[in-house]
């Protein structure tokens, strides 16, 4: 199913008894954080705050905070069905005569039927301020006591690579820093960073190296229907393009229309539009933010973004989200991303057999992988390999698992794990890049990571003791007992 909107998203919610309208005024600093961290750490449903003190624009949070709402988000029972598709589209054989190729075609037009589509307008631009304007009339949130201001938290910031001209959508936060500027949090890892960095080395002739020049465009999306929203903070490789991805979510293309002041296209259904550039020679301390790690992240310098133009609906919904110490609404986002491109992990590495990432991790802290293991050393081998794949190299530490260990559960992961490792044998470390937001690594951005070999050991990998059964009852006693237990009366 595709939405046409962030309100039909709405809908869907409200019919489905996801989403509870909150008609008491609430204050954007700090108490609309508090009221949602509550419900998020309860289960509780997605939040529309209607009445938001200082602005007129009403609230929605906590939209994806479980599995049920990321699953409505994308149309499925389950994010599974989405993994499912990218599957069979991975595992098409080529076709090898003209009946093959005649099957081909309704595939090859279904891909087709998935890139951008250019409109001339949309509802995004009913409204066009390019003076008189503030970011203030938002109703953006101060989310923790110790954070350095307000921050649009869910932006999805769009730009150009200077080179190739190929569009990136990305999810960087935003800190409000007046009426008219915002941070632009581009950690140095992130497409969008890599692209100030091009723009930067392209200096005009009798500039010196290293002293960038000009400006660079930017444009950001708020509010955008869900599969929009969730493409952003998809680990797509940097050259597949986020919007065609979104379509592929939704099953219809997203109809992107032309900015007003820059050359930038954007979604032309989204509620709020922000245009302007980012000057390539400015930067400004951001932070601290309190992040999705439980701790502020760190103050430093960053690009500013200078907001030259808003484009919004008539009457424009604000969406935004909380992040924090888990269980948070980007936790079930993180799991659903899982479970999604699991398929394109098994393609590179066909021996992995499942992946989970628990929530007390924070996604790039903690990673169990059970895999079929076939020779000495592979568990070190999908390490290392791990660390070598987009933003998986993040991932601080390993956890390596034989196939029979259901790694969707942690208190089995770590039974076995501590029994199976010798901690000098099986314990790895490496140097190398670390998320922006670890605060305990050496150095900003670079740091160690672990791996723990928890598979059973073979002789061949320098083991010759005896590996002991693990405790199984009967499986006769087990029947005959069930047969039993309600006599039992237990």
């Amino acid at each position: 199913m595709a939405y046409e909107d962030l309100r039909a998203f709405i809908d869907t919610l409200e019919k489905a008894g996801e989403l509870k309208r909150i008609s008491v005024e609430v204050d954007p600093i700090l108490e609309i954080s508090e009221i949602t961290d509550r419900v998020s750490k309860q289960g509780g449903p997605a939040l529309l705050f209607e009445n938001v003190k200082g602005s007129s624009l009403p609230v929605l949070i906590n939209a994806f905070g479980s599995p049920r709402r990321t699953a409505l988000a994308l149309g499925v029972e389950s994010a599974e069905e989405v993994a499912a598709r990218i599957h069979a589209l991975l595992h098409t054989e080529p076709p090898e005569g003209l009946l093959d190729k005649i099957r081909m075609v309704p595939r090859l037009l279904e891909m087709g039927a998935f890139f951008p589509k250019t409109v001339r307008q949309g509802p995004a631009s009913e409204v066009v301020k390019k003076s008189g304007f503030s970011l203030l009339d938002l109703p953006v949130l101060q989310c923790w006591p110790g954070d350095a201001g307000r921050y649009i938290t869910f932006p999805l910031v769009f730009s150009r690579d200077p080179g190739s001209g190929k569009r990136n959508c990305g999810m960087y936060r935003l800190q409000v820093f007046d009426e008219r500027t915002t941070g632009m949090h581009w950690q140095t890892h992130k497409q969008g960073a890599d692209h100030f960095r091009r723009a930067g080395k392209a200096a005009p002739e009798g500039k010196s190296a290293g002293t960038p020049t000009g400006k660079m465009e930017v444009a950001v999306a708020i509010g955008t229907d869900p599969a929009i929203t969730f493409s952003a903070i998809c680990p797509l490789p940097p050259d597949l393009d986020e919007m065609l991805f979104a379509g592929f979510l939704r099953n219809k293309p997203v109809e992107m229309m032309r900015c007003q002041t820059v050359d930038l296209e954007v979604p032309a259904r989204a509620e709020i539009i922000l245009e302007g550039t980012v000057d390539l020679a400015e930067h400004r301390t951001e932070g601290p933010f309190g992040d999705h790690t439980g701790f502020y992240s760190l103050p430093d310098e960053y690009p500013v973004f200078h907001v030259h133009c808003m484009t919004h609906r008539s009457n424009p919904i604000y969406s935004t989200t909380l992040v924090g110490k888990p269980p948070m609404e980007d936790c079930h986002m993180g799991q659903a991303i899982e479970r999604i491109f699991l398929p394109l992990m098994r393609m590179q590495l066909p021996e992995i057999v499942d992946v989970h990432m628990p929530f007390e991790g924070v996604f790039h802290n903690l990673m169990f992988i059970s895999i079929r293991k076939s020779y000495p050393g592979h568990a070190r081998k999908i390490m290392n390999a791990i660390w070598s794949l987009g933003q998986a190299m993040f991932t601080k530490c390993i956890v390596v698992v034989d196939e029979d260990v259901d790694v969707q559960n942690p208190a089995e992961v770590v039974w076995k794990a501590l029994n199976n490792i010798d901690p000098e044998r099986d314990i790895q470390f490496t140097l190398g890049p670390v998320d922006s937001l670890d605060h305990a690594s050496r150095l900003a951005n670079y740091g160690s990571k672990m791996g723990v070999d928890a598979t059973r050991k073979w002789p061949s990998e320098g083991f010759t003791r005896p590996w002991p059964d693990e405790l199984r009852m009967d499986p006769c006693i087990r029947a005959l007992v069930d047969s039993k237990w309600d006599q039992l009366g237990l």
